[in-house]
């Protein structure tokens, strides 16, 4: 058994290091003041004051942010409603309808959604920019939110909502005293999940940007194609420290919410 721990924990351990080991050599060598991915010269931060000086730049991620938090304000007051509506259908074949449709973007190649966008978007004569960047941004992080609420849903037991009901309180008191607050953990983390969604996502904004607006993946895309340049690992690297601090902001907000139920629940 000792064994079979320790198996596991090499395992683990080598995973971990094939995950972040690129990451941690495209941060080392952003302070490299050699201009190279190899042969580390000394340390600097020209990069990152390059980086910081460049006005365009600083747009884009000014516009990559809004994006962000715009789709995942939308897509989880949408999502909320999209799991309620799974949760209540009636009959079983009702509901797995609607799960299938809603995991069909999940599953679905990126490829595939942003070039399906390209084309909805031409049909419908919407102007590739802003908009057609939100509205994408938001139709493929709904179905993560409604993954996320929808077990918090499953979890909770009737009798909370019987006994609402029983003491008088409206539909509408039920929904926003009893279920959103209970749901409330699975609203976080599908707000959190679609915010790191849309700001990693590549391929879809590819198909659907334009008009001079990009977001910071499609910008990296572009920088990269150009040649190397360090500046590029300077951006990835605050990248990498920005999904870090969300991770952890999640991780503590998530357990203030549990204590404080926990605290609840006993008084």
């Amino acid at each position: 058994m000792l064994k079979k721990a320790k198996l596991a924990n090499i395992y683990l351990a080598l995973v971990f290091v094939i995950l972040y080991a690129p990451i941690f050599y495209l941060v080392y060598y952003s302070f490299n003041s050699g201009g190279k991915m190899y042969d580390f010269h000394s340390f600097t931060l020209k990069w990152y004051k390059e980086l910081f000086q460049d006005t365009r730049l600083f747009i884009i991620v000014l516009n990559t942010i809004i994006i962000a938090l715009l789709s995942s304000a939308f897509s989880t007051i949408i999502g909320i409603f999209g799991a309620l509506a799974v949760y209540y259908a009636k009959r079983n074949w009702e509901k797995q309808v609607l799960l299938s449709f809603n995991n069909v973007l999940i599953v679905s190649p990126d490829v595939i959604i942003g070039a399906s966008f390209l084309i909805f978007f031409t049909i419908l004569g919407i102007k590739l920019g802003f908009v057609s960047v939100l509205l994408a941004h938001i139709a493929f992080s709904v179905p993560i939110v409604v993954l996320m609420i929808l077990p918090k849903l499953q979890e909770m037991s009737a009798t909370l909502i019987d006994a609402a009901l029983d003491l008088g309180a409206s539909k509408w008191d039920v929904l926003t005293k009893v279920i959103f607050p209970y749901i409330s953990p699975g609203i976080l983390a599908g707000f959190f999940m679609a915010l790191t969604y849309s700001l990693d996502d590549f391929a879809v904004t590819f198909f659907v940007t334009g008009n001079g607006f990009s977001t910071l993946s499609v910008e990296i895309y572009s920088m990269a194609r150009r040649g190397i340049s360090l500046t590029i690992n300077a951006l990835s690297a605050i990248l990498f420290l920005v999904t870090v601090l969300l991770v952890i902001g999640y991780y503590f907000i998530s357990n203030r919410n549990i204590r404080a139920a926990g605290l609840g629940a006993r008084k």
